[in-house]
């Protein structure tokens, strides 16, 4: 059964689901589509266009699909925002609309927007991301699936952050972290996410080629030419390896560096992740 507090304040042109909770204070505003199974405290806002699948979980004072912190962003243009099934949005959590007709701000299903996490205009959020507090994505970020960022995180406009990435906490994102990487907290990438990877299920033939083409190409000191031609001469790679080069060669804004402490123990044929 439906259940909204009778200080809500629903637009009659929303859309709301069965087994929907809405607490005090809380407003949906016109053309909003509210899943069946969403439980959404109070004193939150869901703002125009803005749709959540099943069982999403939205916390206190959170604002989603608002319109964007952008001067070319013109009242009354049409552009949504999405949310997958089984995502939880976290206490003040902040997710904004693109300023641009037709265009939508995306967050997958099944991902965790922990508390303060801001998601600007056109960022596109895949499944089963995990964002902890206070982490700053700008406009036009794409995160892809199984992503795991930790807090207070700065990422700038345009950067995308492959899948299964993980980042460590209070880094600046300048440039692409690509697929599998982990970054440490000197804004460095140290290797391939190991416990990732054996958590995602992949078998130690796919975790072992993985971490050869990220030794090649951040620790071999190699440049970005050679290190990629030689990752695709690797004999029987797994597709998550193609992957991984087809997210460096589709770059506009260049890759985070490798540690320069590991790149020089490459160079000398040490593997810094040999204990995997």
């Amino acid at each position: 059964m439906t259940d909204i507090h009778p200080t809500a304040v629903i637009s009659p042109k929303a859309q709301i689901g069965e087994e929907v909770r809405i607490g005090p204070y809380s407003i949906v505003e016109d053309d909003c589509v509210i899943g069946d199974g969403c439980v959404i405290d109070s004193h939150v806002k869901i703002a125009r266009y803005t749709t959540l699948g099943p069982r999403c979980r939205v916390y206190l004072g959170a604002l989603v699909g608002e319109e964007p912190q952008d001067h070319r962003f013109t009242p009354g243009t049409v552009a949504w925002t999405t949310v997958g099934a089984d995502t939880t949005i976290r206490e003040y959590v902040t997710i904004h609309r693109s300023p641009f007709a037709e265009r939508y701000t995306r967050i997958g299903s099944g991902t965790l927007l922990m508390s303060f996490v801001h998601i600007g205009h056109d960022a596109q959020i895949g499944d089963r991301v995990t964002i902890a507090n206070q982490t700053a994505v700008s406009g036009h970020v794409i995160i892809e699936d199984q992503a795991v960022l930790s807090g207070y995180i700065l990422i700038h406009q345009f950067c995308r952050i492959g899948r299964l990435a993980m980042v460590g906490a209070r880094t600046i994102i300048r440039q692409d972290i690509p697929p599998f990487c982990m970054l440490a907290e000197n804004e460095c990438v140290c290797g391939p996410n190991v416990i990732g990877l054996r958590r995602a299920g992949f078998d130690s033939y796919a975790r072992s080629a993985i971490r050869r083409a990220i030794k090649t190409y951040f620790f071999r000191g190699l440049n970005a030419t050679n290190a990629l031609a030689e990752i695709e001469a690797m004999p029987m790679r797994p597709p998550e390896v193609d992957h991984f080069v087809e997210f460096i060669r589709k770059t506009e804004r260049g890759i985070m560096p490798g540690d320069p402490e590991l790149a020089a123990l490459g160079i000398r044929g040490a593997d810094p992740e040999e204990k995997e």
